[in-house]
């Protein structure tokens, strides 16, 4: 997740304070039933309480969405995870793009990096993923129009979609350590075909170009990124009953609009 604001950081821990005592209510009654058998002390002096600040006029705090394993997903992640699909110019442009399935997409993603911390690897660089970019940013029919192999064009693209490189590099290096976490997790066995990926490009591709009036790239240049594509397809399956599993070992809360935290 994106670095907050303070007030947000404090948002973030009474929220949690909040689904602690809903997860854990034996303990809040506990502490209620030692209260009533203790022994009764003399009430202390009433204290004055300090006025609570109002918000600053104009202020809006991020709703939370859905709690994964405690770890907060929130309403501006939802939008940024949006935005971000600018930036993968290869997935099939029938996918269901909606904003629901985004919040699915990240609760799978919260789950992958919850487990990733079990099992820590080597992290990927900054190097890495500006190395990953600089091949993405040729390639995407939107950045045409800015020009986005110069830097001035690239920060301008990334400006118009609510991203500065910064935050770009910390989203893309998530993306890159699930990737190949399900790559090393779920990829053995399985075989993608050079002819699977020749007719992805031809009938998927080459037509979504067509319609955005943008020039397609080779098929040699991006054949790696299609096979990610079709790996991703292929493990799909497996990957879907082992999210499955791990929701039912955990906690997912998932917040409806009219809904507050737990």
């Amino acid at each position: 997740m994106m670095m907050r604001t303070l007030q947000l950081d404090s948002l973030r821990l009474r929220l949690l304070v909040l689904a602690a005592a809903s997860v854990l209510p034996g303990t809040m009654c506990a502490q209620s039933t030692a209260q009533k058998n203790s022994v009764p002390v003399t009430a202390p002096e009433p204290q004055a309480v300090a006025p609570q600040m109002p918000l600053a006029q104009g202020m809006a705090l991020d709703r939370v969405v859905a709690i994964v394993n405690g770890d907060l997903i929130l309403d501006s992640d939802v939008n940024e995870e949006t935005r971000l699909q600018v930036f993968q110019p290869y997935r099939n442009p029938n996918a269901d793009t909606s904003r629901d399935r985004a919040i699915e997409r990240l609760i799978n993603r919260s789950l992958i990096l919850q487990q990733l911390k079990l099992q820590p690897e080597d992290p990927i660089t900054d190097d890495q993923v500006r190395k990953d970019l600089d091949n993405l940013r040729k390639n995407i029919p939107a950045c045409k129009p800015y020009n986005c192999e110069t830097p001035d064009g690239w920060n301008k693209f990334l400006a118009t979609n609510g991203f500065t490189e910064a935050t770009l590099i910390s989203r893309w290096r998530s993306r890159m350590e699930v990737l190949r976490f399900i790559e090393e997790r779920f990829r053995l066995g399985i075989k993608v075909k050079p002819e699977e990926i020749k007719s992805y490009y031809d009938k998927t591709l080459l037509p979504e170009y067509a319609r955005q009036k943008a020039t397609p790239p080779s098929l040699d240049s991006i054949s790696s990124r299609i096979q990610e594509v079709l790996l991703q397809q292929e493990v799909s399956a497996l990957l879907g009953d082992w999210l499955k599993s791990l929701r039912a070992q955990g906690s997912v809360v998932v917040l409806h609009p009219e809904e507050g935290a737990p």
